[in-house]
């Protein structure tokens, strides 16, 4: 499979590269959302020179202060950092995690996907790539469904399964709040519990373990739980939005499709006739799965101008490279390596509520970039 446009036609808008990533490799394709909402803006903090609710921000120059793994390094961390953000385990710049750390070890949980989808498994009919100019015409060029054929079988897995039962525990309008029962509690912690038997998820925590990010396993799973699943209100004062119902269910503001980046989700509801594709811009270099594509689709009357997703991935796969980046990269550019070849995700953190000590919950994640 291969990009069907360059990718340094299109333009990520709003996307500042961190002062020590490479900004030059991956080159970035379009993205369009209400998503940089979430990121960092000096107005939605109580006290700018503090780093209450700051812990883990990217760098931004107009701050007096900053709250960042390289802080220390730098001499200019605010006052409270050792004592708000201590507790992160990195107070220090030596337990910073570096490009190629993470460029090792997402191929480590590249390799360790074997719940994936074997190339068998699915039959993709990508049919015609338009240009980044046309994504905003809304015009059906695909005749065709996105998938001609999946094998169901891959869902009774455990992992697929536990992620499936969660799909349905959300109203996807923003504004209206969401309300838990307890059976739907109860999916939450089976999710993390199966995702957490798997090798992807063992590679993870043991990586942010060793970088001193977690001291346990129930540490690491209870703060994925809130980071993922913690409700705040992206409309009004309703709590009506989690990172996980954005980033793999999706949600539909001001009359435009946002999130949903899981391929997953887009196979059953393309097959209950909810999802009209309607065309890709990019197609990935990966020669199996999983893949990454880049559309445009229509979601039961709502557009989606470009979501990408990764295809044919196991749902703790995406799980798991997004929390790394989050963790590692939060609000900004993660540059990662995936069979050889550069992808980079982006992350943005919800700024206006937070959990525990300061800790920010997940205002969205997705594939930004690859090459070929």
């Amino acid at each position: 499979m291969r990009a069907c446009v360059p990718l340094t036609v299109a333009i990520l808008c709003g996307l500042a590269w961190a002062a020590e990533e490479n900004p030059k490799e991956p080159e970035l394709f379009l993205e369009l959302e209400e998503e940089t909402e979430g990121a960092p803006a000096s107005s939605l903090y109580l006290a700018p020179s503090s780093c209450q609710g700051r812990c883990l921000e990217a760098f931004d120059k107009h701050h007096s202060c900053h709250c960042n793994a390289r802080c220390p390094e730098f001499g200019n961390c605010c006052e409270d950092f050792e004592s708000l953000c201590g507790h992160e385990g990195f107070s220090h710049s030596s337990d910073a995690i570096t490009k190629e750390e993470l460029q090792s070890v997402s191929e480590k949980i590249y390799r360790a996907d074997t719940n994936k989808a074997r190339k068998e498994d699915i039959v993709l009919n990508s049919q015609n790539c338009i240009s980044p100019s046309e994504t905003r015409d809304q015009v059906d060029r695909c005749p065709e469904p996105l998938f001609t054929y999946v094998n169901e079988k891959l869902f009774s897995k455990p992992t697929y399964s536990a992620f499936l039962n969660l799909l349905n525990n959300y109203q996807r309008a923003t504004g209206r709040g969401e309300h838990f029962t307890a059976q739907e509690l109860a999916e939450q912690d089976t999710f993390l519990r199966e995702i957490m038997k798997t090798a992807v998820m063992k590679e993870l925590y043991g990586f942010l373990h060793q970088q001193n990010r977690y001291s346990s396993e129930q540490e690491f799973v209870s703060d994925l739980k809130n980071m993922w699943f913690g409700l705040y209100s992206r409309s009004k004062e309703e709590r009506d939005s989690s990172g996980f119902e954005h980033v793999f269910s999706g949600e539909v503001k001001k009359g435009k499709v946002t999130g949903f980046h899981n391929w997953i989700r887009f196979y059953m509801q393309e097959k209950e006739g909810l999802v009209d594709y309607y065309s890709h811009i990019y197609d990935g270099p990966w020669d199996s799965y999983p893949d990454v594509l880049a559309m445009q689709f229509n979601w039961d009357g709502y557009y989606k101008e470009v979501g990408s997703a990764f295809i044919g991935s196991s749902p703790e796969f995406e799980f798991a490279l997004y929390s790394l980046c989050f963790i590692a990269r939060p609000g900004k550019v993660c540059q990662l390596s995936l069979g050889g070849h550069p992808l980079a995700i982006q992350t943005y953190t919800w700024n206006k509520s937070t959990y525990g000590n300061g800790k920010k919950y997940i205002a969205t994640a997705y594939v930004v970039s690859s090459t070929h």
